[in-house]
């Protein structure tokens, strides 16, 4: 079964269908909560809260469109909802644009294990963790990230270059 007879079968309320989205989509959607709200818990009631809305309003899903990726932004937006809701995050608007460095070179060291730098983000403030996860691994682009945080795009280019900075820096202090 494609994706086009899987979005309609789910449209007629077609539990195997269902069944087979959530077996589908479950790992990467609770994989793009978890980086967000950091808490096993939370990522998996996101998750749960998801699929829900997500069969709820899949009438709304055009037949052609990406299921993958349109789950993918329900559960970015409760994630981001849960964590403003805890109050963990503010963002301080920018109005000003910084000048752009000229991107220098990354001196780490390429034995750098992916689990190390994944802790190294989760000890960034959330602000900046937020937007690097958001931009750097679930591939958004700073003007939809500006548009899911309701910030200008010139503060979000701001925090995700001083997040990198952060980011960078930590690395290179636990390396050394």
């Amino acid at each position: 079964m494609d994706t086009k007879q899987l979005i309609q079968k789910c449209k007629q309320n077609d539990y195997s269908a269902q069944l087979r989205v959530y077996h589908s989509y479950k790992n990467m959607m609770f994989g793009a909560a978890l980086r967000i709200v950091k808490s096993n818990i939370d990522a998996e009631d996101i998750v749960q809260d998801c699929f829900i809305k997500g069969f709820q309003k899949i009438h709304q899903l055009k037949e052609d469109a990406n299921l993958g990726a349109w789950l993918k932004r329900i559960v970015v937006n409760k994630a981001l909802d849960t964590v403003r809701n805890q109050n963990k995050i503010t963002y301080t608007d920018d109005t000003y644009i910084l000048e752009e460095k000229p991107e220098e070179k990354d001196d780490i060291e390429p034995s750098i294990s992916v689990d190390f730098v994944k802790k190294c983000i989760n000890q960034l403030k959330e602000k900046y963790r937020i937007v690097l996860v958001l931009y750097m691994i679930e591939d958004y682009n700073h003007r939809e990230i500006g548009e899911m945080l309701n910030i200008k795009e010139s503060t979000v280019r701001n925090q995700y270059r001083r997040g990198k900075e952060q980011l960078l820096q930590l690395i290179k202090s636990k390396v050394d």
